[in-house]
């Protein structure tokens, strides 16, 4: 079984922000699905389902970023997932607007949410997909937690979907096929 993760903050206001690119990534798997992330439960909402013949869990928790290691650590001792099948998606000012980044391991790089994760499930060897949001060009919080501008927003989404395709190719062929695609 895969665990697909999208970190970001649930509540109207978060909605399509910056930091919220691993939630919209999840919702746009799940809707090239048909489906919906709507279950309730280990802190978060979920859609546990079928790609390609592989069990997967999406998963958006509900904790705030800063605490989004304790769910994934709750799903993950449930239904017994392997460090191996855990796949992160989360955005990343330390790549441009529009960009992906997928690799296997590393730290968390400042970001809260995998600091969360690494301190939770005592690793920090998972695979991420890090969605280029660009550097911020005022206070870092204020940014992330805003929306992209109209040019930003169409480089964003084509990173979305990109992650999508990346997270197919991921489970359909593998996670080093995906990055061969995908890091440029």
């Amino acid at each position: 079984m895969k665990l697909i993760v999208g970190l970001g903050n649930f509540g109207k206001e978060y909605e399509h922000t910056r930091h919220n690119m691993g939630f919209d990534v999840v919702d746009k798997f799940a809707e090239s699905l048909g489906e919906d992330i709507t279950k309730s439960g280990f802190h978060s909402l979920y859609l546990k389902t079928k790609y390609m013949g592989e069990d997967i869990i999406l998963l958006k928790p509900q904790t705030y970023m800063n605490n989004s290691g304790i769910a994934i650590k709750e799903i993950m001792d449930y239904f017994d997932i392997d460090v191996d099948d855990l796949i992160i998606v989360y955005d990343d000012m330390d790549i441009k607007v529009g960009h992906l980044k997928l690799k296997f391991e590393g730290s968390s790089g400042g970001h809260n949410g995998i600091k969360s994760i690494i301190n939770n499930i005592g690793t920090q060897e998972f695979k991420r997909i890090r969605v280029g949001i660009g550097a911020p060009t005022y206070n870092n919080i204020d940014f992330v937690l805003s929306k992209p501008s109209k040019e930003e927003k169409e480089l964003i989404e084509e990173a979305q979907n990109n992650a999508v395709e990346a997270l197919k190719i991921a489970i359909k062929e593998s996670f080093n096929k995906a990055m061969s695609l995908y890091n440029k």
